[in-house]
């Protein structure tokens, strides 16, 4: 009997030993990548490529846009050189899984469940319900649209919103009507996705006035990276946080977007 109580306890005593080791080789693990980038000099970031404005191949064949700009500037700020990778995007969580680059910093939105698989830093910026007015126009709020004309893309769930609002809508095909009938002045405002509108009213030399909907939570577009690592994700949100404050942030959405989209 006391033998086997012998045995018992130091098959226990073993396994309490293997999972200290295992739990320490985790933490190690985790406080490794930082530390390996670190060493290399280099932190390769992912995107598809082909998401213009905000990564895509210009006529020189390099990757340019919103996010390899975002990225470079973070990788100076950690002291680290940046190589951007470019893969299919239905691939491209596997791929930073499989070791294949170090982040993922291509304007993927946060979900719950991208969440359960890798970790995000951010968001860094946003896209939301807005509303777009001439400038000059008097409307600063949604209860300035009260007894105004509001044109919205039929279908979209924008119209459901200003119906529930008890909005005068007119409805139309797309954005490019949208911002035909502000411009013309048959509508007071539109409502439409925001990024969307400011690109494509930037695009035309459109004037545009803009406030986001309040009651509408915005969405998020994050930076992943591999669970397990919080150093080097705390390091990535210093970097970014200190992009926002100082203004760096702004001048890189106002050259590739042409407005602030935190």
């Amino acid at each position: 009997m006391e033998t086997q109580m012998f045995i018992r306890r130091t098959i226990l005593k073993t396994a309490v030993i293997a999972a200290g080791f295992t739990v320490a080789a985790l933490n190690v693990a985790a406080a490794d990548e930082l530390e390996t980038l670190k060493e290399e000099g280099v932190i390769r970031i992912a995107m598809s490529g082909a998401y213009p404005p905000f990564n895509f191949v210009n006529d020189e064949n390099q990757v340019v846009g919103f996010d390899p700009s975002i990225g470079a500037e973070m990788a100076e700020r950690m002291g680290l050189e940046v190589e951007i990778v470019t893969t299919a995007w239905d691939g491209i969580i596997g791929g930073l899984l499989a070791n294949k680059y170090d982040a993922i910093v291509g304007s993927m939105t946060i979900t719950a469940e991208r969440d359960e698989v890798v970790d995000f830093v951010g968001p860094y910026y946003s896209d939301k319900r807005a509303i777009f007015t001439k400038p000059g126009s008097g409307i600063s709020s949604l209860e300035d649209l009260e007894g105004k004309r509001v044109g919205l893309t039929l279908g979209e769930t924008h119209e459901d919103w200003a119906r529930e609002r008890g909005y005068d809508i007119s409805t139309y095909k797309g954005l490019p009507e949208l911002l035909l009938e502000l411009e013309n002045g048959r509508v007071d405002a539109i409502v439409n996705d925001s990024i969307a509108a400011i690109l494509a009213m930037t695009a035309k030399g459109q004037e545009y006035e803009m406030f986001a909907d309040p009651t509408t939570e915005p969405f998020g577009a994050g930076i992943a990276i591999r669970e397990g690592n919080p150093e080097l994700a705390a390091e990535m949100q210093a970097a970014l946080d200190s992009m926002m404050e100082d203004g760096t942030y702004l001048a890189i959405a106002e050259e590739w977007v042409g407005a602030d989209i935190r």
